[in-house]
């Protein structure tokens, strides 16, 4: 293979695979729904505090239209191995059936309520999103 064939075939092959990239990031969006998971450490630990939370979250994070899974709790104080990150109190697990179900939760007044009535109890706030591929 000569340089020239080089100099055509690389820039041609790079937006190539740039196409495959984006077309299996696009499948994936369209397949794949979004886990949202939240970790909350309290600026107060007691369990009171962190009741009081799972409360809340209950109460407003609950049954947004395209939630396919919730739950929230506070930190399994028993499981304590040495792969265990135990810095956070409370923890939220949200699966929503795709990225728009996730991005309208985000603006809802609900959403929008929790964090406002407890934001002031947060010491520190772990989001984490992922695509989950659901099980066939």
């Amino acid at each position: 293979m000569t340089h020239e064939s080089l100099v055509i075939l690389i820039p041609t092959l790079s937006i190539a695979m740039a196409a495959m990239t984006a077309g299996a990031q696009q499948a994936r969006a369209e397949e794949a729904q979004m886990g949202h998971m939240v970790f909350f450490t309290l600026k107060e630990g007691t369990p009171e505090a962190k009741q009081k939370l799972v409360d809340a979250c209950d109460k407003y994070l609950t049954d947004h239209e395209g939630t396919v899974y919730y739950s929230a709790g506070v930190i399994a104080e028993e499981m304590d191995r040495e792969v265990n990150d135990r810095d956070f109190h409370v923890a939220l697990h949200v699966v929503f059936k795709d990225q728009a179900a996730h991005d309208k939760y985000q603006t809802h007044p609900r959403h929008l309520k929790f964090i406002e009535e407890n934001k002031d109890t947060w010491a520190k706030v772990r989001v984490f999103d992922s695509w989950i591929r659901p099980k066939k």
